[in-house]
């Protein structure tokens, strides 16, 4: 009898396995986008040592601590304050942000928004599962109108965010979305933003199975799955104020912005270099010593 050979699943090393299992819920979609990223890892073939994930608070927040890389789990919706400190401080890293909506978008806006403005090289990927999650299914700034929430027993009545509209409005480098039914696709896009410059930003819709789909009476993760298969509509540079969500509307996705823009650190190197003259290679070696 010949000797089995194990069979290791290809994600397990970019995982903290003595973390497992892990704490979120049956058919949550986290998971899968995790499983997405660490294979982009493995296509992009890129230096594990130079990449550091920071996260928020929030059921997402969690894939900061469940990764095998360096990662700063970091105060509610100061995700982005962070990663910025961190790329200014050392700009060879390749630094993610890895939160939900309500933790970008909530509490963090404004941070998000200036980051987008300013095009610092951040690489951010946003679940949006349309609630507040981990606190009990609140309203998001995401949550669909009419959708039903335990602060909106009879509805939301506050218009949501357009996410791909508002991060190319404010100034991002790259723009996409997909579901978690779309994970060839989502790990494309994962690859491709380790190899692009500036702000880019990865939406990716998720199940809530938990709070979500079982208010709103949407059925299970596999009926979510069937959802997003049956609803999402590939429309790869479609206008971005075409991408607004609904209940149970059409949901558009793909890459909606690739555009070269010089990202922060460019700019500020292109001002201190026309101000000091020659006097900027003395500076510049002195600040990276």
């Amino acid at each position: 009898m010949t000797a089995e050979i194990p069979v290791i699943n290809p994600v397990e090393p970019f995982l903290r396995m003595d973390r497992m299992p892990h704490i979120w819920c049956p058919a949550c979609g986290i998971g899968t986008t995790v499983n997405c990223f660490a294979r982009a890892l493995l296509e992009s073939k890129v230096n594990l040592d130079r990449v550091s994930i920071v996260s928020g608070i929030g059921c997402s927040g969690r894939v900061a601590g469940y990764l095998r890389l360096d990662s700063f789990h970091t105060t509610h919706g100061r995700a982005v304050p962070f990663a910025t400190g961190l790329k200014l401080a050392n700009p060879s890293l390749h630094v993610v942000v890895y939160s939900g909506d309500g933790d970008l978008f909530a509490i963090g806006g404004n941070h998000i928004i200036h980051a987008a403005r300013r095009n610092l090289d951040l690489k951010v990927i946003c679940v949006n599962n349309l609630v507040y999650a981990m606190t009990g299914g609140q309203t998001a700034p995401t949550t669909p109108v009419t959708a039903l929430t335990t602060t909106a027993p009879y509805g939301c009545h506050e218009p949501s965010f357009n996410l791909p509209n508002l991060m190319e409005a404010a100034g991002a480098a790259y723009v996409a979305r997909w579901t978690t039914f779309h994970v060839r696709q989502l790990t494309r896009s994962m690859t491709e933003i380790f190899q692009r410059r500036g702000f880019c930003f990865i939406e990716i819709l998720s199940p809530c199975p938990t709070l979500y789909q079982r208010r709103n009476r949407l059925g299970d993760g596999l009926d979510t799955m069937k959802y997003y298969k049956q609803r999402s509509k590939v429309r790869h540079g479609a206008p971005t104020s075409e991408a607004a969500l609904t209940k149970e509307g059409e949901i558009l996705v793909g890459k909606f912005v690739d555009r070269e823009r010089p990202d922060y650190l460019d700019v500020l190197r292109g001002q201190m270099q026309a101000q000091l003259g020659e006097r900027y290679v003395e500076v510049e070696a002195l600040t990276c010593r």
